[in-house]
């Protein structure tokens, strides 16, 4: 059996970088399965309605959260919109909030009040910069003209490449990267000359100064399994931004599985109800994958390992660790709270149809296929 060698093996508890976890009913319904995918630690986005814009307002959301799921640790962030200034990120950062998220105007789900002009958070991001905060980027520009949403990531690279130059200490992650391109991009932002104490761990060699890894990019577990044709034929499978060509997700394989801490995981899981999902004017953007987090980057290598992109013997513990626990924890700074584990066991579990309450319901990414069992270890 493909990466039997797994079968058994106990692993840190999983952290999970990019996650929505909505409001109200479907709140309710999702922020309880976030254990079932072997998380504990979850960054949250802030693309509610209306968005997260003020320290009050994400304090309150962490709150609701800790009150439906108090064994995981929500960090918060803040929606980047015109009503931002330095002063809310120095209070910001006094209070706890983790980072500041990015959504292009328009581009995908509640981003109507995003960015138009990025020149215009310039004082913003020099104080994020000063205050050692996280600015996370959805990676696109909006679909006008000659852009399609199967170019709309590679045509805003030369805006992650200028805001790395113009704020080189600030610390950048795109969010779901989907193109080869993209990871080739991350690869040459950085390194930043200037030195910080802290340092992160990597697999081929003992410390990496964090200064080094000031651009990094968080890869989802769906984007390592689907390509152009899996959202054409299944709208199930539809995201922003959208899955590109098969040599995009092999890159993606290889950069999640290459041991290099740039790259780390963030499941970007996005509930929708079902019949937003199924049609009508607009599919809803997004796919659920809370439940299953962990246990679908694995059957993902599993497949990657099958179809010749992967070689089984490089598919070790230690990078799975890496992927989705050492390196995403500690570029976040959270090394001292990794105190559970989990176990992967290839059982006979299959991913449920659909999740529902009385309220509303949601369908998990796929949906009756055969995943590997997480469960939670002393």
């Amino acid at each position: 059996m493909p990466l039997s060698k797994l079968q058994g093996v106990k692993l840190p508890a999983s952290a999970d970088f990019h996650v929505h976890l909505r409001d109200g009913d479907m709140m309710d319904l999702v922020t309880p399965t976030i254990r079932e995918g072997g998380v504990n630690t979850v960054f949250v986005m802030p693309n509610l309605v209306p968005p997260v814009t003020t320290v009050d307002r994400a304090l309150d959301y962490k709150k609701r959260l800790q009150a439906i799921e108090p064994n995981v640790n929500f960090l918060m962030s803040l929606y980047l919109h015109e009503t931002i200034t330095p002063e809310t990120i120095i209070e910001a950062k006094k209070r706890g909030i983790t980072g500041v998220k990015s959504y292009p105007a328009g581009v995908t789900t509640n981003s109507s009040a995003g960015v138009v002009d990025y020149a215009a958070f310039y004082p913003v991001f020099a104080e994020m910069e000063r205050q050692d905060m996280i600015l996370n980027l959805h990676g696109e520009v909006p679909s006008q003209g000659d852009v399609t949403v199967l170019s709309a990531e590679e045509r805003f690279l030369p805006t992650l490449k200028q805001l790395h130059e113009k704020f080189p200490k600030l610390r950048i992650i795109l969010e779901h990267c989907t193109t080869a391109a993209a990871v080739e991009a991350v690869k040459e932002c950085g390194p930043t000359v200037a030195g910080t104490s802290k340092s992160v761990p990597t697999l081929n060699f003992p410390l990496v100064p964090r200064s080094y890894l000031t651009t990094l990019d968080v890869v989802t577990a769906h984007h390592l399994s689907i390509i152009i044709d899996s959202w054409a034929g299944d709208p199930f499978c539809f995201c922003k931004p959208v899955a590109k060509t098969p040599a995009d997700r092999d890159a993606l394989l290889r950069a999640a599985a290459s041991g290099n801490p740039k790259f780390f995981f963030g499941s970007d899981s996005a509930p929708h109800p079902a019949a937003s999902k199924r049609g009508g004017e607009k599919i809803a953007a997004g796919v659920f994958t809370q439940p299953y987090t962990t246990q679908l980057v694995v059957d993902a290598f599993e497949q990657a390992c099958q179809n010749g992109v992967l070689k089984e013997e490089d598919i070790t513990p230690k990078i799975i660790e890496g992927f989705m626990s050492t390196f995403g924890r500690a570029f976040y700074g959270l090394e001292s709270e990794q105190k559970e584990f989990i176990t992967l066991e290839k059982k006979d579990e299959k991913v449920v149809n659909i999740l529902k309450s009385d309220k509303v319901d949601v369908v998990p990414f796929r949906r009756d296929q055969q995943t590997w069992s997480v469960t939670w270890s002393a």
